[in-house]
């Protein structure tokens, strides 16, 4: 899972504009790790305000991997992709003989994670929204964090993260750092989850 924040943890902009909080250097490393990916995730919320390509590319904007290497590209949430959508021209369907995205409710996200495995798709990319990656962390499902911190400030009500199931200090969840990295001006910082709590088998929270 990954997501940029700045320094006081805000995903967005009152107005809700996103585009770019990171700098150059954060975004290219994120189009790396998208190419070692089988599938990447955002949720509807992400597509329709930011009508995302979900490719990875190089920095001359060529693809950094042939299209059939690129991640398969999933929708998370019941509203329609539009016909328009960046993502209906994703280079991976073609290769892959799919018509459209892949989408799924977000009813089931264990549910969901078992069907891409029979699909072979092992190496999930998650890059949704605050909904989104707050509905993977409440499931206790996700095995790789990548945050990228950029030294500036937002305020706003536009958190990077919502609800994730956490009422009190004793349900806190810890996170293992395992490195730290300048990226440019920003700052990565990857880690694990210490512990969590008795995953639950549905989450509402993606199904708008």
């Amino acid at each position: 899972m990954k997501w940029a924040q700045t320094l006081d943890g805000r995903a967005a902009a009152a107005d809700g504009s996103s585009q770019w909080i990171t700098g150059v250097d954060a975004r290219g490393d994120v189009h790396r790790r998208r190419a070692e990916a089988d599938a990447i995730l955002v949720g509807t919320g992400t597509l329709l305000a930011d009508d995302p390509a979900l490719t990875a590319r190089a920095e001359t904007g060529g693809l950094l991997v042939p299209a059939a290497e690129q991640p398969v590209p999933i929708v998370l949430g019941r509203r329609e992709i539009p016909a328009k959508a960046k993502l209906r021209e994703h280079p991976a369907l073609a290769a892959r003989g799919l018509a459209a995205p892949l989408q799924f409710s977000g009813d089931d996200i264990p549910g969901m994670l078992a069907e891409l495995h029979d699909m072979g798709i092992t190496r999930l990319f998650v890059e949704g929204g605050p909904s989104v990656a707050s509905a993977f962390l409440a499931t206790g499902l996700v095995d790789d964090l990548l945050v990228y911190i950029a030294p500036a400030l937002l305020g706003g009500q536009h958190l990077a993260l919502g609800d994730i199931g956490v009422d009190s200090m004793a349900g806190i969840r810890r996170v293992r750092v395992q490195h730290m990295a300048m990226l440019g001006a920003d700052l990565l910082l990857r880690g694990s989850l210490v512990s969590y709590a008795t995953p639950s088998p549905t989450n509402p929270a993606v199904q708008a």
